[in-house]
């Protein structure tokens, strides 16, 4: 056998050229889709990540807004800026960068984001009404990787799912996102007791544990479907992969699995934020 690739830059370029196109008419309209990125601090990989989505934003036609902070921002002072942008009628959608430093209470500045322009999709109430079937704009790794399961028409009824990784923006919305999807779900994390047997069960396995090759190769079933949603610097991600083409029914590969379609979705969620704005 052979495993087949789930190939996210694939799917991004196919999307981006939709994107560009929807853009452009909002434009025409004279509404242009913008997404206000917040950066906290001076971490490489963050503004890394953060070029790549204001980079993303100049490809398709959209604005990007960008705002950067000192590393000493108090939580007072970032939930100002977030309240700015939620009354700008200019911007539809508003990125804070995870992580912020550690003075800073994260959840309650995630949580002053107006759902509206939640597109990154970190808000309590927008991961409650995720959950409950209602709309919402999804977390965008798990919600790029549900988009990679339907692009591919992989049927997730009645499969046993086991997450690995628990995080609010990542392992949490994927096992709701799943469960929605029909499929069982386990939730497991580094401290899950049996682990290996946990994902020997398992049918499809997400990887978003955050350590570099966490999940080994002989804990995976035949014919599983493996989706790595972890990515490090040494070009790795939390699962194994090496000989995968020979266990797997289906994986992503990294890098260009997962990770594209995370900013496609920021980008997309970005773009029908902006739709509905102008309705």
């Amino acid at each position: 056998m052979s495993s087949k690739i789930l190939d996210g830059r694939k799917i991004a370029a196919e999307t981006e050229q939709k994107i560009t196109q929807e853009v452009a008419l909002l434009s025409n309209k004279g509404i242009k889709p913008t997404l206000a990125t917040i950066l906290v601090g001076n971490d490489p990989a963050s503004e890394t990540y953060v070029k790549m989505k204001q980079n993303t934003c100049a490809r398709v036609g959209m604005e990007s807004k960008a705002i950067n902070l000192s590393d000493n921002t108090s939580t007072q002072e970032l939930l100002k800026v977030i309240q700015d942008l939620n009354n700008d009628n200019g911007v539809h959608g508003i990125l804070l960068q995870h992580p912020v430093p550690q003075q800073i209470d994260e959840r309650k500045c995630f949580d002053a984001i107006n759902p509206a322009k939640d597109v990154d999709g970190v808000t309590s109430a927008g991961f409650g009404a995720m959950s409950m079937g209602l709309s919402a704009y999804g977390s965008c790794t798990p919600a790029g990787i549900m988009r990679m399961l339907e692009y591919y028409e992989i049927d997730l009824t009645g499969l046993h799912a086991v997450v690995v990784g628990r995080s609010p923006i990542l392992g949490k919305p994927m096992a709701m996102m799943l469960l929605n999807a029909n499929a069982t779900v386990t939730i497991c994390h580094s401290r899950t007791q049996n682990l290996e047997c946990r994902v020997k069960e398992a049918d499809l396995v997400v990887g978003a544990v955050g350590i570099p090759n966490f999940i080994q190769r002989n804990w995976l079933k035949h014919n599983v479907i493996v989706i790595d949603a972890g990515y490090h610097p040494q070009q790795c991600g939390d699962v194994d992969l090496e000989g995968i083409e020979n266990i797997a029914s289906f994986h992503t590969p990294v890098p260009g699995g997962v990770g594209p379609m995370t900013i496609n979705t920021l980008i997309l969620q970005t773009l029908r934020a902006a739709q509905k704005a102008s309705l």
